[in-house]
């Protein structure tokens, strides 16, 4: 089974750092225990259940942080093509970390309480 580092050196080149930003990131921040998988062909950080997904799309990096976090996000959003689960990010602009962050700590949040 590929790991999410095999996902990204796999990628195209130009898609590499943001991959590899988005990654570092979310890792730095779930729990220990949180597992790291390919699921639905994309890196994907699990606890529980899927707490969120990304992915290498032609133009933009794909942030899939479930219906739930897109709809509490929806205004910090509003400068984004989005659809219902998903964030594209143009590997064009800067990744925006702190919203990153929010939606990675909103469902970590959400899972926890689920599981209490």
């Amino acid at each position: 089974m590929a790991t999410i580092e095999e996902y990204i050196n796999d990628a195209e080149k130009d898609q590499q750092p943001m991959l590899k930003e988005i990654y570092q990131l979310i890792k730095e921040m779930v729990p220990p225990e949180t597992t790291e998988k390919l699921s639905y062909g994309m890196p994907t950080f699990h606890l529980t259940e899927n707490l969120v997904h990304f992915g290498a799309m032609k133009k933009h990096l794909g942030f899939y942080p479930t219906p739930s976090a897109m709809e509490e996000f929806q205004e910090q959003l509003k400068e984004y093509k989005t659809s219902k689960g998903a964030l594209q990010i143009p590997y064009t602009q800067e990744l925006p970390r702190n919203l990153i962050k929010e939606m990675v700590r909103f469902r970590l949040k959400e899972v926890m309480e689920k599981n209490a």
